[in-house]
């Protein structure tokens, strides 16, 4: 029976491998490389991505990154494309080919069938020698001398570098399109890294809860405009609904130990001047890292001066976005 040491270093042993492999594929990115990122931009159509095996689950998985990145894609899978599948592709699509050897039966059938159709070949391929190498008007050289399998047979340094660089293909295209957070965002609206995106102050905020006192309300309007409001403070506004500071329920329990008779005391000679604030337009991941940063659980939202109301961290809590 192997023991936990054996296992932890057979592990480390698959990882530098795979390391070393994917060191190794900055010296094959070429020309080729580039041209492809060029017809790419160019294209009217869209990018196809196919392959078999092991190479189609890499192939699906670029095919997705391309999509959210703003590069339109699809998959189709070689076995498929020579039973019917072909007739997805149109005039302008570009068509990339992943396979390691280059020379399974279902890519000799589809590479020439793809190059009678007119359309681009690029070929993602570990073996430059290859049927798909020759086949191919353009190769993306994801290279590797073996795996990391001790058989040398389980796909594994081989389907990390098809990854990596179908990674950089879709880095590449992202920044020569400019592509924004903004743009991300459009492709990306559900779920946490959606709303990190979107999601802004102003989403969470309900101004006519917002809670409030004047500088010269008594200690009780002070806590029962905290307790009623549920938002654990009130800003402290003036007559033209300037913001003049902030009572947390941190300041009603240090005015307990401060004051013997509370019952003389205004807002104002509570309220801590200066509060942290953050416009209504932020985005709301920002706010969390306001509120982390200074180890608060609210933030003042003003526009121009002019209070609007809370944000707390519990609303940003509950969106899931941290």
């Amino acid at each position: 029976m192997n023991s936990k040491n054996k296992i932890k270093e057979i592990a480390i042993n698959t990882i530098k491998e795979e390391a070393r492999t994917i060191g190794q594929l900055a010296d094959y990115i070429d020309d080729d490389f580039a041209e492809v990122v060029e017809l790419i931009l160019e294209s009217r159509g869209r990018v196809v991505v196919t392959g078999i095996g092991k190479s189609a689950n890499i192939a699906n998985k670029i095919v997705a990154t391309l999509n959210s990145t703003g590069t339109p894609s699809m998959f189709m899978h070689a076995a498929d494309a020579i039973h019917g599948d072909l007739g997805m592709i149109r005039p302008d699509d570009i068509i990339i080919c992943i396979s390691k050897s280059g020379n399974t039966p279902e890519i000799k059938v589809l590479a020439p069938l793809i190059k009678n159709l007119g359309n681009v070949l690029v070929g993602m391929v570990a073996g430059l020698d290859s049927f798909l190498a020759k086949q191919s008007d353009y190769v993306l050289k994801a290279v590797v001398d073996k795996e990391a399998c001790p058989n040398n047979l389980a796909p594994t340094n081989s389907t990390t570098a098809q990854l990596v660089i179908g990674d950089a293909l879709a880095v590449a295209l992202l920044e020569c399109r400019q592509f924004s957070s903004q743009d991300f965002a459009k492709f990306h609206p559900g779920g946490a890294l959606g709303k990190k995106l979107y999601l802004r102050v102003s989403d969470l905020l309900v101004k006519q809860s917002a809670p409030q006192v004047k500088l010269n309300d008594d200690i009780r309007t002070v806590i029962l405009e905290i307790s009623s409001k549920r938002m654990g403070a009130a800003a402290v506004i003036s007559d033209e609904n300037k913001l003049s500071g902030i009572i947390t329920d941190g300041d009603l329990r240090r005015m307990m130990q401060q004051y013997e008779d509370v019952k003389p005391l205004k807002a104002k000679d509570i309220m801590s001047v200066s509060p942290k604030t953050i416009a209504e337009d932020e985005l709301a991941i920002n706010a969390f890292h306001l509120m982390e940063k200074n180890s608060i659980t609210q933030l003042v939202v003003c526009k121009d001066g002019e209070y609007l109301g809370l944000v707390h961290l519990h609303d940003i809590l509950k969106e899931g976005i941290v």
